[in-house]
C-alpha cells in the first residue's frame, strides 16, 4: 500500500506578486535559527526574513551595524534547513553593498550559494540603485527597504517615524518607483505615516510589506521575538504581542532550578 505525502507548495516571488494582484494580504516574520524557523514556516507565513535584526535579538548589539556577512550566512543557513514552504529572504548587512556594486553582487551571491536562501534585501533607493541592478542582473531576487532604514540610524539620529515632511515623503515615493521599475519583487516600508504607505502601495506594481506603516500595505512583517514576548524591552506603538513567552520561560527555568536544589529532579521515573 503506497502512502502519498501531502505536497508542500513553495512560496515564490511570483506567488507574492499574485497575492498583491488579487488583494490577498502577505504575512511575514523574522527568524534566525532552525527550531523557531520550523515553527514559523509551519504556521503558514509566506515570507521569512533572516533580518540583520539578529544583531540586536541574537547578539545583544545596540544597532544592526555590527553583524557581518558571515554571521548572516550562518543564520540564513540554519533557517533554510528548517523551511519547506516559505520564501526565505536574507538581509545584506551594513558594509556589504553600499557604494560598491561589485561588492554588493559578491555579497548577494555568497548568501545565495552558501545558505540556499531565495532572495536578498537591502536598504535604500536611488543611492543603491546600481547595486540592486547588478544583483538583479545575476538573477538574484531583491526586496527593497524604505522609510526608517536601521542601517542608517546614525544618519537619522533617532528611530522616530520617517517621511512626515513633504520633501522626505516625495523622495520616498520616488525611490519606491525606482525599486519597482528596476525589478525588485517587493519593498518593505518601515515606520512611515499610514496614508503615505497607502499612496506608495497604490502607485507601484510590486507588493509593499509594512512594519509600523499602517494597514494599507500589501503585507505586514514583525520581529518574531517581539511578538512572542521573548524580547520584552522593545515596546513600539506598532508592535502587537501575541504571547508572553518571556514570562513563561522565566517561570519554567526558576522551577527547574528549584527542583534541582530540592533534589526532586530527577525522580525515579526519570532515572535509568
Amino acid at each position: 500500500m503506497s502512502v502519498h505525502k501531502k505536497e508542500v507548495k513553495r512560496i515564490t516571488t511570483h506567488t507574492i506578486q499574485e497575492m498583491k494582484n488579487r488583494g490577498e494580504k502577505i504575512s511575514s516574520l523574522t527568524a534566525y535559527d532552525y527550531s523557531l524557523a520550523k515553527l514559523v514556516d509551519a504556521a503558514g507565513v509566506e515570507i521569512i526574513l533572516v533580518g540583520d535584526s539578529a544583531s540586536n535579538v541574537m547578539a545583544g548589539n545596540e544597532t544592526t551595524l555590527p553583524i557581518t556577512l558571515d554571521q548572516m550566512i550562518y543564520h540564513a543557513t540554519s533557517v533554510v534547513r528548517a523551511v519547506k514552504r516559505a520564501l526565505v529572504v536574507v538581509d545584506l548587512p551594513f558594509g556589504s553593498y553600499q557604494g560598491n556594486s561589485e561588492k554588493a553582487l559578491d555579497s548577494a551571491i555568497r548568501i545565495m550559494k552558501e545558505s540556499g536562501a531565495h532572495a536578498v534585501k537591502l536598504e535604500g533607493g536611488l543611492e543603491v540603485e546600481e547595486s540592486i541592478r547588478r544583483i538583479l542582473s545575476a538573477g538574484v531576487p531583491v526586496m527593497g527597504h524604505l522609510g526608517l532604514t536601521p542601517q542608517s540610524i546614525y544618519k537619522f539620529g533617532t528611530y522616530t517615524v520617517r517621511a512626515r515632511e513633504e520633501a522626505e515623503a516625495k523622495k520616498l515615493k520616488e525611490d519606491a518607483k525606482i525599486l519597482d521599475d528596476i525589478g525588485c519583487f517587493a519593498v518593505v516600508l518601515e515606520k512611515i505615516p499610514a496614508q503615505l504607505s497607502k499612496e506608495v502601495t497604490d502607485s507601484i506594481k510590486i507588493p509593499t510589506i509594512g512594519i509600523g506603516a499602517g494597514p494599507y500595505t500589501d503585507g505586514q512583517i514583525l520581529v518574531l521575538h517581539d511578538i512572542l514576548g521573548i524580547n520584552q524591552e522593545f515596546k513600539p506603538r506598532f508592535l502587537r504581542r501575541y504571547a508572553h513567552l518571556g514570562d513563561v520561560i522565566e517561570e519554567a527555568l526558576s522551577t527547574y532550578v528549584a527542583d534541582v536544589k530540592s533534589n526532586s529532579f530527577p525522580n525515579e521515573s526519570e532515572s535509568y
